[in-house]
């Protein structure tokens, strides 16, 4: 048997670690003054989040050792787990702000549509996988992935949590795009899609007024309030420049900015560190995706490349969406920066999701040079075909 053994991608393991270890030190920055006013501790949020961080650290070195083939053999169990959970949360979850997103598991809070996400991208690496000689037939090889993500996308509509279930469609397009499914089939859903959410938006009057506003269709006065978090954002970043105000040093954190420790935590990045902090951010991401890329072009097998690239398909929208909306780019929306933004249930999911990254890493390569035990081979063994790689974005 040939020794040879993979390593994992230093160049994706050390930025993230960087990054979420200077999250600490951002969300403190972002949280202390609104932390000091809701509950007297200016470091509630830092404590909360530093555990958390340190958690997501020993999740992302754990799944970096469990051989991602594992995830191919229960990704249909994954799924239907997360379908049951979004239907949990609608009648047991807690509800925040009229959104049903939360189950409260004693001390601990859960998240299901972070789970059911990346379940998702599981899946749907699974059926790409396995389904590429059937992938252009309507029933066989269409179907399934619109079934899945559509239960999906429906369940997460009806919390409600618009910005999450649109992520989750546009990664769901992008993977069967990727996975060469055929156009008209995937054209067609896609219209369709968009035409539902039209209707969802207008549905509720609070979504309409910020769409309205966005455009600058509505009333003024009534613009000026609908746009207060996206206004205030603009306003950091106008405050920070080019360098910035210093550390710990932002105006829009002191209960200017709602959410200033969440998913505008990028505009207070901007303010204190200025463009050339939010520069270094984007270029952290940006070596991500690049080592991202060629582990999915050197992984061994299908399920590796489409699980890789559904990774980054994730990363991306969400870095996208996110910075979108505090540059006043995109509608105001609550969609969290990945590594960086206060949270819970994301900061695990997310660590896990490198971590699995970084073990189809170390698996690059190596396969089929070594011999593997029976219970560690894909049930697809197949190299990635040339027809996938002539269709992906990558």
């Amino acid at each position: 048997m040939n020794n040879i053994k993979g390593h994992i991608d230093w160049l994706i393991l050390l930025p993230i670690v960087a990054l979420m270890l200077f999250s600490i030190s951002f969300v403190y920055s972002a949280s202390a003054p609104i932390a000091q006013y809701r509950f007297g501790d200016p470091e509630f949020f830092f404590v909360s989040h530093t555990f958390r961080v340190m958690a997501g650290l020993v999740v992302m070195l754990l799944f970096a050792k469990i051989n991602y083939h594992v995830w191919q053999r229960i990704s249909k169990p994954m799924i239907v787990i997360g379908i049951i959970l979004l239907v949990v949360v609608l009648f047991a979850g807690t509800s925040v702000k009229g959104a049903s997103r939360w189950l409260n598991l004693g001390p601990l809070s859960f998240q299901p549509s972070e789970f059911a996400k990346f379940a998702l991208v599981i899946h749907f690496a699974a059926l790409l996988s396995i389904k590429q000689k059937v992938i252009k037939e309507l029933e066989r090889g269409f179907l399934p992935f619109v079934l899945w993500a559509g239960l999906i996308c429906l369940l997460i509509g009806l919390q409600p949590n618009f910005s999450t279930m649109f992520v989750i469609f546009i990664i769901a397009i992008a993977m069967m795009f990727i996975g060469n499914i055929n156009l008209l089939h995937l054209g067609g859903v896609f219209i369709t899609a968009l035409v539902s959410i039209g209707f969802y938006l207008v549905s509720a009057e609070y979504r309409l007024k910020r769409l309205t506003a966005f455009f600058g269709s509505g009333e003024p006065g009534v613009n000026d309030a609908v746009n207060y978090q996206g206004n205030q954002s603009l306003i950091a970043l106008g405050n920070g420049g080019l360098f910035g105000v210093g550390a710990g040093q932002s105006r829009q954190s002191h209960l200017f900015l709602p959410e200033s420790y969440g998913d505008f935590i990028f505009a207070i990045i901007g303010e204190e560190y200025g463009l050339i902090g939010l520069l270094g951010i984007i270029a952290i991401f940006a070596i991500v995706f690049w080592r991202g890329m060629l582990i999915a072009k050197k992984a061994p097998d299908n399920f590796g490349y489409f699980l890789a690239v559904g990774i980054l398909i994730t990363f991306a929208t969400y870095l996208l969406v996110n910075a979108g909306v505090n540059s006043g780019l995109l509608p105001t929306t609550g969609v969290p920066m990945p590594f960086v933004s206060y949270g819970g249930t994301a900061v695990l999911i997310y660590s896990a999701a490198i971590g699995i990254l970084l073990n189809i890493s170390s698996h690059a390569g190596v396969y089929p040079k070594q011999e593997m035990r029976e219970e560690d081979k894909p049930i697809e063994s197949d190299k990635v075909s040339d027809e996938v790689k002539q269709t992906s974005l990558f």
